[in-house]
């Protein structure tokens, strides 16, 4: 594969030139920093832009129109990465060589089309339109507590620091959908066009040149953009001691979520060291905390840590009776001790490196993947998948022992199932 970034003021194209793929796929983002005010209008915006535009004003046309362009997908997304919010919209169509002439300029222009020419009507959005999104984000946002595993995974992450991004709900919420409107949607879409910073990452066998006119062509953008800033949220403060809260719920399985702070990782131990610390700690059926709480003690139906670089946590989460929770957090806590104590062996670390190396065999199997990879590189500073499976085979006992004691046990937050007493 061979990568290219094009710098403009108003944008940067990302190449990636390959043969492997049939198709081209593509991914469109549009980034700022997270305001919680916010995140609900950029879920929705994503919706709306994908319903209609001027050209195609119902879904029976833009059906009709991704049949001629060979099945063309679209799709779009909202997500918070850290610090900042990022509006995606993907679209992966056929190469030309295998179907007609101009078909690339033909699908960059019904892609480009959604995001640059939206149904407006009297400088509103289209009615029907809006209220289907509305409708359907609504019931997106209230179905987040029938999933009580990131139900319960909010309220935990809420409870460690409501102001700090990893608390906000990236669906959004119902008081802030109730604030829009066709009209200040427009406002806003007006604004993310013109101050967001947008970057486009596009992947597969084309001309480079024909590629980049037909975007500067289309995408006449000239806004001049700030840098990018890191995404990586820094902790300001942690706990000495760790706050434990509960909720209880309707459910049959008490849920048991521990959130750890990182403090201060050097840029080795974010990208690698962490991922290891992780698969060791929780992160497959043979790890410590599956052996030890499951295994052994039968305390958890099932049990796994999760690293969030982006947020700088680490989190682990268990399904347990809620008459095992004094049991099952003072042995998490003494599985934590005997990692910082060295009480683990090279065979763990060299089977967390063998699934770390796996992984990325399975991402260069999907564009989508490869494309994934590349956007870490760029807002995340993460090495190229060449350079990941090298430095990865670097890490050391001494430098999970190292990292481990950077880790600073923070929020613990117990779902407690209604009919499942304590105690």
């Amino acid at each position: 594969m061979n990568y290219k970034k094009i710098q403009n003021g108003a944008y940067n194209i990302h190449f990636i030139k390959t043969d492997k793929f049939k198709t081209i796929s593509m991914r469109i983002n549009f980034k700022r920093k997270t305001k919680e005010s916010e995140v609900t209008k950029r879920n929705l915006l994503t919706r709306v832009l994908l319903e209609s535009n001027e050209i195609y004003k119902t879904s029976r046309l833009i059906e009709i129109e991704t049949e001629k362009l060979y099945g063309l997908m679209i799709r779009s997304s909202a997500t918070i990465s850290g610090n900042y919010s990022v509006m995606s919209f993907e679209s992966s169509f056929l190469n030309e060589e295998y179907t007609d002439d101009n078909m690339i300029e033909k699908s960059l222009d019904f892609i480009l089309g959604f995001i640059l020419n939206p149904d407006i009507e009297n400088k509103k959005f289209n009615e029907k339109n809006f209220n289907l999104c509305v409708s359907a984000l609504k019931t997106e946002i209230e179905s987040l507590k029938e999933n009580t595993g990131r139900y319960g995974m909010h309220k935990m992450l809420e409870a460690m620091d409501p102001n700090e991004p990893y608390a906000i709900s990236a669906d959004g919420s119902i008081e802030e959908l109730e604030k829009i409107t066709r009209e200040n949607l427009y406002e806003y879409y007006k604004e993310i066009i013109k101050g967001d910073l947008i970057d486009i990452f596009i992947i597969g066998d084309f001309d480079e040149n024909k590629v980049k006119g037909i975007i500067n062509n289309k995408l006449k953008i000239n806004t001049l953009k700030r840098p990018s800033e890191s995404h990586y949220v820094t902790h300001k403060s942690k706990r000495l001691k760790p706050k434990t809260t509960k909720e209880k719920m309707d459910i049959e399985q008490s849920k048991l979520y521990i959130g750890c702070k990182l403090d201060k990782l050097t840029p080795f131990e974010q990208k690698y060291v962490m991922n290891i610390y992780s698969f060791i700690l929780g992160g497959s059926p043979n790890s410590r905390l599956f052996m030890n709480l499951r295994e052994k003690k039968s305390l958890c139906y099932s049990v796994n840590s999760t690293y969030q670089p982006v947020f700088n946590l680490l989190i682990i989460t268990a399904g347990i009776n809620a008459s095992d929770f004094k049991k099952s957090v003072t042995l998490i806590k003494q599985e934590l001790k005997n990692i910082t104590q060295g009480k683990f062996d090279e065979q763990e670390i060299e089977a967390g490196i063998i699934t770390y190396k796996n992984t990325f065999k399975e991402v260069e199997d999907s564009a989508f993947s490869i494309l994934n990879a590349y956007t870490s590189c760029e807002y995340l500073n993460y090495d190229p998948i060449e350079k990941r499976t090298k430095e990865i085979e670097k890490v050391k006992k001494e430098d999970i022992i190292k990292v481990s004691k950077k880790i600073h046990i923070d929020t613990i937050f117990l779902l407690e199932g209604a009919n499942d007493e304590e105690n």
